[in-house]
């Protein structure tokens, strides 16, 4: 007899995490993938692939076959999923698990098609598609199928997304492409305009985890980094301050302020009145950065929570969801009755 899993996936543009009923997280590495350009062979998935960006020789790219929340390389996505599946699940002819996966709340019809045939040829038997701030949501511990309006803004790698979410469902929200990769961006803008210094994405990353900062620190902190100086061509070492991250960071901290202003705009009043109460929840790994309550406090003038654990939310969410997939599966049939009415 077929033994069937019931497995979550947080299908990241930085990271992947993958849930498993009754067992809770099993899985979170890098959404990294080296191949071998001239046998097409993958040689290394997840932090051992990560390793390799930006150090790799001619014949070998280290990629993240994920840009801005969805899948840019569907072939090289199916091979990091069935990795992964195999990995944490086991293999075998007649293993085949119930998956669900995450897609941002502003996918396109085909780019949900590409994630969900990339889960079947992986290996799943049934694939769901749930949206992020949902999961999120559900991940957090809020009280998503009740009347009462929660707000939630999941700040991953590749997008932010933002919701009101009440009766099982979003009633508005929006996703933008700021997030952790376009902090990275900034930072290494900001390193060649001020400092002459050119870094990589993983010093920058580095930078961000480090010392990045969305709000006014009361002690200042420096970490030391080092690149390749535009001037001279040689390696040199820069002081960089929490200061200057705050500078570095502010275009695309306010772009995910104003974000977050433009969703409470839209929300209806009872839910406003809803979320001026219970506050707004931040969850994915932008929570994690200093100060990012206060900054998005500053601009709503609505107190600001982060959830307990935010880097797993999502995937956690996702896990409880197939406890209740028929709940799911009910309101979107009726979703698609009413939009037919």
């Amino acid at each position: 007899m077929a033994f069937s899993e019931e497995v979550g996936i947080d299908l990241g543009t930085a990271n992947v995490i993958v849930y498993i009923k009754n067992k809770g997280i099993v899985l979170q590495e890098p959404s990294v993938v080296a191949v071998d350009e001239e046998s097409n062979e993958i040689l290394a998935v997840g932090e051992e692939a990560r390793q390799m960006l930006g150090r790799t020789p001619a014949n070998i790219i280290a990629m993240r076959p994920l840009r801005d929340g969805v899948i840019s390389d569907y072939d090289v996505t199916e091979r990091m999923l069935k990795y992964f599946i195999k990995k944490t699940c086991g293999a075998g002819k007649f293993f085949r698990p119930r998956i669900m996966i995450c897609v941002p709340s502003g996918v396109t019809e085909v780019e949900k098609r590409a994630a969900r045939e990339a889960a079947t040829q992986a290996g799943g038997k049934d694939v769901f598609l749930m949206e992020e701030p949902l999961a999120a949501a559900i991940g957090a511990g809020l009280d998503v199928a009740g009347p009462q309006g929660n707000m939630v803004m999941d700040i991953g790698g590749g997008t932010s997304d933002i919701a009101i979410i009440a009766l099982g469902g979003i009633v508005t929200s929006t996703s933008v492409k700021v997030a952790g990769d376009k902090f990275d961006e900034s930072i290494v803008k900001y390193m060649r305009k001020k400092h002459k210094l050119y870094i990589g994405d993983r010093t920058a990353e580095e930078l961000k985890i480090n010392i990045g900062t969305a709000f006014p620190r009361e002690e200042e902190v420096k970490m030391t980094c080092s690149g390749r100086d535009l001037v001279t061509g040689l390696p040199r070492d820069v002081e960089m301050t929490s200061g200057e991250m705050l500078e570095a960071l502010e275009e695309p901290l306010h772009q995910i302020c104003e974000a977050a202003h433009a969703v409470l705009e839209k929300a209806p009043p009872e839910l406003a009145a809803d979320i001026s109460k219970s506050g707004i929840y931040v969850t994915g790994g932008g929570a994690l950065m200093y100060g990012i309550d206060k900054r998005i406090e500053d601009r709503t003038g609505i107190s600001v929570h982060i959830a307990e654990d935010p880097m797993s939310c999502v995937a956690v969410g996702t896990g409880k969801a197939l406890d209740n997939i028929e709940v799911l599966e009910r309101a979107n049939i009726n979703r698609r009755k009413r939009s037919f009415i």
